[in-house]
């Protein structure tokens, strides 16, 4: 570590040094021009000027960071589905579906959901109700919130099962009664 400090601030002084050279130019007889940090026989000093640069314009405002970075940085702190992962109903005349955000839904963001991976609703629906006849099985709901930009701010999914017993399904037979 000692020895590379040396080796670090005589590369700076190096860096300074040629970054306030002169710089000299000599035209030759086919018109070419030959530069050189170095005095050349017929060159003259020539002014180069500094590197273009850009500063950024300052900040309107009481923010410590742009506004559009704001917007960047918007989270939902949760954002959920209901019915609630793993639910069972059984012989629902219906199935109500609902989104459910922590901070409330914004304006500007859209809401796709689907069950069983078909759309349902427009986009930005939150609520949606299976009618009957709702299917037995396993049934999946997903809702993706995304802004205006594209970028997804939520994404949740939830399964159920919707179960129909019959008369002669074995966890419904009757039991015979004791003599």
């Amino acid at each position: 570590m000692r020895r590379s400090l040396p080796v670090v601030v005589l590369g700076s002084l190096c860096v300074v040094s040629i970054a306030q050279a002169t710089t000299y130019m000599r035209v030759e007889k086919d018109g070419t021009k030959t530069y050189s940090d170095r005095p050349i026989p017929g060159g003259q000093p020539i002014d180069v000027k500094p590197a273009q640069g850009y500063s950024a314009p300052a900040s309107s405002g009481n923010s410590s960071r742009p506004p559009a970075r704001e917007a960047d940085e918007f989270r939902y702190q949760s954002c959920g589905v209901t019915p609630e992962n793993d639910s069972t109903f059984t012989n629902p005349e219906m199935v109500p579906i609902a989104l459910v955000t922590n901070p409330g839904l914004r304006s500007s963001d859209t809401v796709i959901m689907k069950v069983d991976g078909q759309a349902v609703g427009q986009p930005g629906t939150t609520n949606y109700t299976m009618a009957a006849p709702v299917d037995r099985g396993t049934h999946t709901v997903s809702v993706t919130i995304t802004d205006q930009s594209g970028k997804t701010l939520c994404s949740v999914t939830s399964a159920f099962h919707v179960t129909r017993p019959g008369l002669n399904a074995p966890a419904n037979r009757p039991r015979p009664t004791p003599h």
